[in-house]
């Protein structure tokens, strides 16, 4: 196998998150949960490792980092991706600008980028400052995230906390002309004693010029959107046919189900939509430390249901909630609980007949596909900016494949789990 893009992403949606672009851009991608064992196939195009480090400790989050690295050389890729949240967070210890640095400094090199933007998302940079929609991130949802709080939307600044180089500014009135003015910037940046380059980005067109200006960086590190504009440099190098169809997967069946741990806010809508629609199982933490078996009650809930329509099992919650179950059951022990039960519940309701599962949320999605025994995932067509279908790779032959979508918590329309099922091919 010998493999153009070698991706390490924090985690697990946002992983599927980024090789959604790929496929998007005509590149065939395969995203592995955890370091392989083997490789991943001859008719791949880019592989996407997913760990689970973005609230890790900074040495374990760099030892999982250098570990996917090695594997993604030793599948003799060209070059190499580090993608993190289009929100940017992590602790304040990292992990974002620790990792990066390890992944320079095991490929030698100097210089990269960190670019967080993804304009369909509603996440734009201006003058450093990352915005959601219309307001700088220290004022959005994220300022309240349970684990990794965004309360400083300066991303040169935070950045530079986190690293022992030195960040600076691609300011928009150097992006907006191009991927030439763009390079000359990184020149006077790296003359400067840069090691990091923060640029603009309010459109796709931006990351597109972005993507053109990093063609010859040996590591990019980025949210999903920059890698709109990377697969176009493999083939102007004559690397990668054009009108290349990647998102094909094989026809899906099986009942339906819907999995939700996240507690942000889109995924709180979502889920008030789905509730209104179809049946709903509403994951109660403190049962959960009182020793209850809500898996099984909420198994025992779907038989009748989950044969007739798509059912949904959620422990989503305002933060007013999230906060009070903290508070009692403290935050690691609280997000323990329910990931599990959630694993638990996943697992059940595939031996039940479940073949098509959407999970929200990236440390729900890593529990889940841990309980499945998923190794990776093949991607396919897109449902929403950043969250496309995938098929399991599973190390049983013969076993019949499971379509997953893992969204992100961030991500999707209202209507995301109501519509998703449309896209999937019967």
């Amino acid at each position: 196998m010998s493999v153009l893009l070698g991706c390490i992403a924090d985690d697990f949606t946002g992983g599927t998150d980024l090789a959604g672009m790929l496929v998007k851009a005509g590149m065939r991608t395969v995203q592995m949960i955890g370091v392989p064992g083997e490789p991943a196939g001859d008719d791949i195009d880019a592989v996407v490792i997913a760990l689970k480090s973005r609230t890790s400790p900074v040495e374990e989050a760099i030892g999982e980092s250098l570990a996917a690295l090695r594997w993604l050389q030793h599948a003799g890729c060209r070059q190499f991706y580090f993608k993190y949240c289009s929100t940017f967070d992590s602790t304040p210890q990292g992990n974002i600008g620790p990792v990066a640095e390890a992944l320079m400094q095991a490929l030698a090199s100097d210089f990269t980028i960190a670019c967080p933007a993804f304009p369909v998302n509603g996440r734009t940079i201006y003058k450093g400052h990352l915005f959601v929609g219309d307001i700088l991130l220290s004022d959005s949802g994220m300022r309240h995230h349970p684990l990794t709080p965004m309360t400083d939307a300066n991303l040169v600044k935070v950045l530079q906390a986190q690293i022992k180089g030195k960040a600076g500014l691609v300011d928009y009135a150097v992006v907006s002309q191009g991927a030439g003015a763009i390079r000359a910037r990184f020149a006077s940046l790296k003359a400067e004693g840069c090691n990091f380059a923060v640029p603009d980005a309010l459109t796709n067109d931006d990351l597109m010029a972005i993507g053109a200006a990093c063609a010859d960086l040996p590591l990019v590190t980025a949210g999903s959107g920059v890698a709109l504009g990377l697969p176009q440099n493999f083939r102007r190098a004559g690397l990668l046919p054009e009108n290349q169809v990647a998102d094909a997967l094989p026809p899906g069946g099986g009942l339906r189900a819907v999995i939700a741990g996240s507690c942000s806010i889109a995924t709180q809508g979502q889920v008030a939509a789905m509730r209104d629609r179809h049946p709903a199982f509403d994951i109660d933490p403190f049962a959960l430390a009182r020793g209850e078996d809500v898996a099984a009650k909420a198994l025992a809930w779907a038989k009748g249901r989950i044969e007739n329509e798509p059912v949904l099992f959620y422990a989503t919650a305002a933060p007013d909630a999230v906060k009070a179950v903290q508070a009692q059951l403290g935050t690691e022990k609280a997000g323990r609980l329910v990931e599990d039960a959630l694993a638990a519940i996943a697992k059940g309701i595939v031996a039940l007949g479940v073949g098509q599962l959407i999970v929200a949320g990236g440390e729900t999605a890593g529990a889940v596909v841990k309980a499945l025994g998923v190794s990776g995932l093949r991607i396919g067509p897109e449902i929403d900016p950043g969250v496309p279908w995938t098929t399991a790779i599973t190390g049983n032959a013969g076993e019949k494949p499971i379509a997953l979508a893992l969204k992100s918590g961030n991500f999707g329309a209202p209507d995301f789990f109501l519509k998703a099922w449309s896209k999937l091919a019967s």
